[in-house]
């Protein structure tokens, strides 16, 4: 897909959490390019003494009504808190879209599970989003370290089921996903999953022991976005690749994991 270098208005900063921020953005000359469930966006960082590079940010929803993109920042270095700092009307200067996507269900009688962790549930709006609009409800199993922690889960109930699994036990089911009892209730034809990297190696195992098509959408650390500069490289059944360019998202079977 063609990538663009863009400078968008801010439309709104609203601040979800101590640690998380959601900007809302739009092109106010033209209509938003295409974007995919899965890819992602590289964000410049404007008065920052600290911060050179762009910051790697999902994409968050999309909304072609309002021509607005949405980007979920969780702040944990001087890069990313500056992008919190910002105010609507403030402009932001992206690169989009990157990497590619998770694979989209196209049967409204598939039973799709997508797997969040953290921020990691930040691709997953957009995916059901989409998959929403195709008619094909999908299952979000959504986890964190408490209630707090949890995110628009008011969105994601607009899209499908929800089921939540909290740490502490202050929401939904005590301790991790792989632990909530709808993986032992039910089975799905698909798993989309992106979060920290013990999590989805713990649900790939999962997929696996059930024989369940499973894509993972990786977090290495990416400096580019473009495959340049070999920050972002994963062992893979195809050999070292870049993440921001070959992924991020990846089917279990080609990564090289210990599953």
């Amino acid at each position: 897909m063609k990538k663009y270098i863009l400078d968008l208005s801010l439309t709104a900063v609203e601040r979800l959490h101590e640690r998380y921020v959601l900007l809302k953005a739009t092109d106010n000359n033209r209509p938003l390019p295409e974007m995919l469930p899965g890819q992602f966006s590289q964000l410049q960082v404007e008065g920052s003494k600290q911060t050179f590079l762009r910051r790697p940010i999902s994409i968050h929803n999309v909304s072609r009504k309002q021509n607005e993109v949405w980007f979920l920042v969780q702040t944990v270095g001087d890069g990313t808190r500056q992008l919190a700092r910002m105010q609507a009307g403030d402009t932001l200067n992206v690169i989009l879209p990157l990497g590619n996507g998770f694979t989209m269900p196209s049967d409204p009688s598939e039973r799709v599970l997508l797997v969040g962790g953290g921020v990691g549930v930040a691709p997953l709006l957009y995916m059901g989003a989409v998959m929403k609009e195709k008619g094909i409800e999908p299952t979000f199993l959504l986890g964190a370290r408490s209630a707090a922690d949890l995110l628009q889960l008011d969105k994601f109930r607009q899209l499908g089921r929800v089921f939540v699994t909290t740490e502490d036990g202050s929401q939904g089911e005590k301790g991790f996903v792989t632990q909530h009892s709808l993986l032992q209730q039910e089975r799905f034809s698909q798993i989309s999953v992106c979060g920290p990297k013990p999590m989805m190696v713990a649900v790939a195992r999962y997929a696996k022991g059930t024989g369940t098509p499973c894509e993972v959408s990786l977090e290495n650390m990416m400096a580019c976005g473009l495959g340049a500069c070999l920050c972002c490289v994963e062992d893979t059944e195809m050999g070292n690749v870049c993440v921001c360019k070959e992924g991020p998202v990846f089917d279990i079977k080609k990564l090289k994991w210990q599953i």
